[in-house]
């Protein structure tokens, strides 16, 4: 059964920093591309955030990324991560992981987090 975690996520001031992971199963991690959407509080559809290619050489972010955000994986732990810096309110969001497995997207269950002073 493939299956996607999301942990990390939390309650962090302005500035602030957290790191989300992805934890994976199910499928041969290192053979897919991977993806982060979120959704804002109040919003009708998740928005993507950024992707890293199966190889990890490859990673793109959306336009609206506007602190330094890094997506990273370990394919020996079959694990994708995104780390934020510098956090700020507007980045308060649902944040999921994503996957195409079989043309099919497989998405976690989400992670919450909140930056508020």
């Amino acid at each position: 059964q493939v299956q996607l975690v999301e942990s990390g996520g939390g309650s962090v001031q302005p500035g602030g920093s957290l790191r989300l992971s992805c934890a994976t199963s199910g499928f041969t991690f290192r053979n897919f591309d991977m993806d982060w959407y979120r959704q804002l509080p109040g919003g009708k559809e998740r928005e993507w955030v950024g992707y890293i290619s199966l190889s990890g050489v490859t990673t793109t972010y959306a336009d609206f990324v506007k602190g330094p955000f890094t997506i990273s994986r370990d394919d020996v732990k079959n694990t994708m991560y995104l780390k934020m810096d510098d956090l700020e309110p507007e980045d308060t969001a649902v944040y999921w992981c994503k996957t195409n497995f079989g043309f099919k997207d497989i998405w976690g269950q989400g992670t919450q987090v909140t930056v508020s002073s």
